[in-house]
C-alpha cells in the first residue's frame, strides 16, 4: 500500500513524486463532468475547481482497474498549494484511524517543530460532525503548513490533504474548507458521524506467546466487521506497542472492556492487523485488512504478545507465512475469495 502522507509532502517539497502520482486518468475510475470530478463506485464528486484549486490529474493510487483506490491531484494557479483527494476503500473502513495514523505520519515526516494547530470534528457537504479537520503548522523547520480533512461514506473513506507555503497558510485553510464544504455524496445517509480518537485506561495484557490454530478445510468464510467500535464512537487504549525493523505500532483495544477485538494499525492508507474473539470458539481470529483484500489466517489461542505481532509484520512469524485465504472485494462491494499465497509483508 502506499502511504499517502509522503506522497504529498514530498511533491510539496519539490522532490521527485512517486511513479503512482504519474499515473493517467482511469475513466472506471473517476468520470470528469463540465465542472466536477466523480468517483463512479463510490458515489462522490468534488468540483474540478474549488477553493481557489484546480484539477491537474487523477487516476488510481494502487489495484489498477479495480476503482477500490482512487487519488486526484489539484494545485493552485501558481502550483504552490498542492491538495489530494483519495477516495479509497479498505477493508476495515474507520476514518478515526485514518486520521489517527496519518497524524503520526506527518508529524514524524516534519519532525518536532510540527505543531497540531487544530484536530476535531468539523462539517462536510453541509452536515455536522460528519468530518475530521486537522491543522498542522511549522512543518518542514516552518517552512510549510499542511492540513487534512477525513469522512467516512459507506465502504469508502475520502481524505483530503492540502499543503503549501506557509506564507499562504489561509490558502491552504481554504483550499481544504472549500473542498470539504463542495465535497458531494450520492447518499447523504452513508455519511458516518465521526469525531478524533480518545484513548483510556486499558485492561491488563495476557503474557506469554500465542499459538495459531489454522481452520480446517472449508471453515474460511467472507470476514465480517470486526467487533469493535469505529469512528470515534468510543474511547480506545493502546495495549501494547510492536517494534519492528520498519518502525512502532501501537495495539489498541476498545477502552475497559478485555475481551474485544485487538487491532494494529501499519500506515495511513488502511493496513490493520485485527484479532477479533472467535464467534463459536475460544481465542482470536486473525485478519489483515487492506485496501479492497483481506487475508484470512487461523485462530490465536490468546492474542499474540507484542514480540509476535512484531514477526508478523516483519514476515519472520512461520505461522503466517502464508494466508489461508484472501478475500478480494471489488468496488461494487462484491468479494471473491481464493486460496491463500506465501505473505508479500
Amino acid at each position: 500500500m502506499p502511504t499517502r502522507a509522503l506522497i504529498l509532502l514530498t511533491a510539496a517539497l519539490g522532490l521527485a513524486v512517486p511513479a503512482l502520482a504519474h499515473a493517467t486518468e482511469d475513466a472506471e475510475a473517476w468520470t470528469p463532468t463540465a465542472t466536477a470530478l466523480r468517483a463512479n463506485a463510490a458515489g462522490i464528486s468534488l468540483p474540478q475547481t474549488v477553493g481557489g484549486l484546480s484539477l491537474a490529474k487523477s487516476g488510481e493510487a494502487s489495484n489498477g482497474g479495480r476503482a477500490v483506490d482512487n487519488y486526484a491531484q489539484y494545485l493552485s494557479q501558481d502550483g504552490a498549494v498542492q491538495a489530494t483527494l483519495y477516495v479509497y476503500m479498505p477493508t476495515y473502513a474507520d476514518a478515526s484511524l485514518a486520521a489517527y495514523m496519518t497524524d503520526k505520519a506527518i508529524m514524524e515526516r516534519f519532525g518536532a517543530k510540527t505543531r497540531r494547530t487544530a484536530y476535531d470534528s468539523a462539517a462536510v457537504a453541509g452536515q455536522p460532525g460528519r468530518a475530521i479537520r486537522a491543522v498542522y503548522d511549522d512543518a518542514a523547520d516552518g517552512a510549510l503548513t499542511t492540513a487534512a480533512g477525513f469522512v467516512h461514506a459507506g465502504r469508502w473513506i475520502v481524505k483530503i490533504r492540502v499543503t503549501g507555503p506557509t506564507d499562504q497558510r489561509d490558502a491552504v485553510l481554504a483550499g481544504l474548507d472549500a473542498m470539504l464544504a463542495n465535497l458531494q455524496v450520492d447518499n447523504p445517509a452513508a455519511l458516518q458521524a465521526i469525531a478524533p480518537a480518545r484513548f483510556g485506561a486499558c485492561p491488563a495484557a495476557d503474557a506469554g506467546d500465542a499459538e495459531l490454530a489454522r481452520a480446517a478445510p472449508g471453515e474460511n468464510a467472507v470476514p465480517q466487521a470486526v467487533r469493535i467500535p469505529r469512528d470515534g464512537k468510543d474511547a480506545l487504549c493502546v495495549r501494547g506497542t510492536v517494534t519492528t525493523a520498519e518502525g512502532r505500532y501501537d495495539m489498541l483495544q476498545q477502552a475497559g472492556r478485555s475481551d474485544g477485538a485487538i487491532i494494529v494499525p501499519v500506515d495511513d492508507s488502511g493496513t490493520v492487523l485485527a484479532f477479533d474473539p472467535a464467534a463459536h470458539a475460544q481465542g482470536y481470529k486473525l485478519s489483515i485488512h487492506m485496501v479492497g483484500q483481506t487475508d484470512l489466517y487461523g485462530t490465536y489461542d490468546k492474542v499474540p504478545s507484542p514480540r509476535q505481532v512484531a514477526a508478523i509484520l516483519d514476515g519472520k512469524d512461520p505461522q503466517t507465512a502464508q494466508a489461508q485465504a484472501i478475500v478480494a472485494y471489488a468496488a461494487n462491494g462484491e468479494a471473491t475469495m481464493q486460496p491463500g499465497v506465501a505473505s508479500g509483508r
